[in-house]
């Protein structure tokens, strides 16, 4: 096997110091074999060159904080997590009990944590979107460095202010694009930057959402109201809308967007079906989106309910939740406004274009990649893509490996999770952001891309990017 070192090769490809980032040792393949496969392999995040942990304030127990500071009791060399505000009690409890959290450092809320004297070296936000920027700004303001979740905040000026204060505080701030972190997006990053396809045409791209996620998180769930949280292009894609510029490496000039709430709406509720799934529902047990049978038979995404430890009671509390939260509405019947289908054209600097799709209304979920280029084309859907070359007409498979190889198999977003902390840690402990792959800088961007394409589906019109 012929190593890929992972910094190196993406210093090599031009992408400049903000760029460069630190896992060495995170992908590996073999030679090429045309006509044959390769494999890109996740490495370990070991790093010996760790003295002392970084000290972190989590603030937000729910999935997104536990994620990172899961990586905490994994690499406890690495991150010590000594603080956390969590308005859940129950989540607030097995936190602190997770991490060792002393009584004096949680807390209930966000502002608690900035009624003390700054007290560790960096804060992890990961709060509801639209609590994201009060508790970034005041952390910035005493000194705090800052894993901040996606999106940065509901609006642009808001995303602007993040940036102009940490520019002006020189403090750390690393957005959680965590899909410029996982293997097979850096691989497609090095394929393209190396001339692998001749010149980059345009992007083909697809978020597909899956049809239970998309009626758990975004018609039932926390961002099912745009107007409380973020659209939806950003709640969910703006992942998406990053790769695409970070592939590219060049500035998005236009854009324009369509889409809109088509299904899960009053009007398409079946005839007989109820306001809860609960509550006798007619035709229950013929709908794809029964709560009952997603969240009780099935026991999907389940995840939500902050069980208690008590397990011979978790059926009888998932009615319960069924009953009084909006995880057991009806999907038609919801406050919901978010968008199941979206599609955005962008326009780039050099005439390339790329398309994005987000489709609530598929069985399968994980990115699909169409590249095209000048002497070649890579398809791909994150386990594996396929290189052509034009000229000789001969085909590589490289398939991605995270599940089985080092830490990445307890990593989400095809590994990028976790490779994304273990870079944030680097730069908070040498005080870098040019560690970063995704710096403030760059997510800003890929936001305002974001915003512009919701002006432009609800305008009906071509929006420019200004990102001056």
């Amino acid at each position: 096997m012929k190593k890929i070192d992972r910094r190196k090769a993406i210093k090599n490809l031009g992408l400049g110091l903000g760029c460069i980032p630190l896992i060495s040792n995170s992908l590996t393949g073999s030679d090429i074999l045309y006509d044959g496969s390769k494999t890109i392999t996740a490495g370990k995040f070991d790093n010996p060159n760790i003295d002392k942990p970084i000290t972190v304030i989590t603030l937000g127990a729910g999935s997104r904080g536990n994620t990172y500071g899961n990586y905490g009791i994994k690499f406890p060399n690495q991150l010590d997590i000594i603080g956390v505000a969590e308005p859940i009690a129950i989540r607030n409890e097995r936190y602190s009990k997770k991490h060792n959290i002393p009584d004096k450092n949680r807390f209930k809320t966000w502002e608690h944590v900035f009624e003390q004297p700054k007290f560790a070296d960096a804060v992890i936000i990961s709060t509801p979107d639209d609590l994201h920027y009060a508790p970034c700004m005041k952390a910035l303001e005493m000194g705090y460095d800052i894993l901040l979740e996606k999106p940065i905040a509901p609006s642009e000026n808001e995303c602007r202010d993040i940036l102009n204060l940490a520019k002006k505080t020189g403090r750390i701030v690393a957005v959680c694009h965590v899909l410029r972190y996982a293997p097979y997006f850096i691989k497609l990053k090095q394929m393209i930057d190396s001339g692998a396809i001749g010149e980059l045409i345009s992007i083909q791209h697809m978020e597909p959402i899956e049809h239970i996620h998309m009626s758990h998180s975004y018609v039932r769930g926390n961002w099912h109201n745009s107007k409380e949280t973020t659209p939806i292009i950003l709640a969910k894609s703006c992942h998406d809308l990053d790769i695409l510029r970070w592939l590219i490496g060049k500035p998005c000039k236009s854009i324009s967007a369509y889409g809109s709430l088509k299904w899960f709406k009053a009007s398409n509720a079946p005839e007989g079906s109820t306001n809860r799934c609960t509550d006798g529902c007619a035709v229950e047990l013929s709908c794809p989106y029964s709560a009952l049978k997603i969240y009780h038979r099935e026991r999907q995404r389940t995840y939500v309910f902050d069980f208690p430890e008590d397990k011979s009671t978790h059926s009888d509390f998932i009615i319960q939740q069924l009953k009084t939260t909006n995880y057991g509405r009806c999907v038609y019947k919801m406050e919901n406004d978010q968008p199941d289908h979206y599609i955005t054209s962008m326009e780039f600097e050099d005439d390339v274009t790329a398309n994005f799709s987000m489709e609530a209304f598929t069985s399968y979920h994980g990115r699909r990649t169409r590249i095209m280029g000048s002497m070649g084309d890579i398809v791909g859907d994150m386990d594996q893509f396929i290189h052509t070359d034009f000229l000789t007409k001969k085909t590589t498979k490289w398939n991605i490996n995270i599940e089985d190889v080092g830490d990445y198999k307890n990593s989400g977003h095809g590994g990028g999770d976790w490779a994304l902390v273990f870079d944030w840690i680097q730069a908070v402990k040498q005080q870098d952001a040019n560690l970063l792959t995704s710096t403030i800088d760059a997510s800003v961007e890929s936001h305002i891309m974001g915003f512009m394409a919701e002006k432009s589906r609800k305008t009906k019109q071509i929006v420019s990017i200004d990102l001056k």
